[in-house]
């Protein structure tokens, strides 16, 4: 009995400690960001969207890579907020921070500011839906995430956990 309890706990913790991959780089102005890897929220033929919490440990960013993108010229011009829906059927408005063309511009990725008095709520409900200005291509519209609607709280529990260590 005591072998099985054994396995079943080691089971638990390797399958907790997974869901904590935090994975750094070093941006061009010397500064360290701390990401996961983005998981799907949105997919049809057509289009699909990822999503991760990136974090420079004094602020909180949700990073979108939207399929397809606007050409760079274009991209660049991407300045809306994103408004995401969480559970708790409240609205959220998060600042646009950044648009990025990364890995030899085949991904588009556009951050998000998440105000510091939302993580709470962030951290604790599922994403429903983004509404999301995509200039340049058809991407405007609410996107109802039908995939990992958890994916940004438990991103934002990982980052948190680590920080009170």
């Amino acid at each position: 009995m005591k072998k099985i309890f054994l396995i079943i706990s080691v089971i638990i913790s390797v399958e907790s400690f997974a869901q904590c991959d935090i994975k750094n780089r070093i941006l061009a102005d010397g500064s360290m960001v701390y990401y996961f890897d983005p998981a799907v929220f949105y997919t049809t033929k057509s289009k699909s969207l990822k999503i991760n919490i990136v974090t420079d440990k004094e602020n909180y960013f949700v990073a979108l890579q939207p399929i397809p993108f606007p050409e760079k010229k274009v991209g660049k011009k991407i300045t809306d907020d994103l408004t995401i829906r969480l559970a708790n059927n409240q609205e959220y408005k998060l600042t646009h921070y950044d648009t990025q063309y990364i890995q030899n511009d085949s991904i588009m990725q556009v951050l998000y500011m998440i105000d510091n008095k939302d993580i709470d709520a962030f951290s604790k409900f599922e994403a429903i839906v983004a509404t999301i200005n995509m200039k340049g291509t058809e991407f405007i519209r609410d996107y109802n995430f039908k995939l990992h609607k958890d994916e940004i709280k438990k991103q934002l529990a990982c980052f948190l956990k680590k920080e009170e260590k």
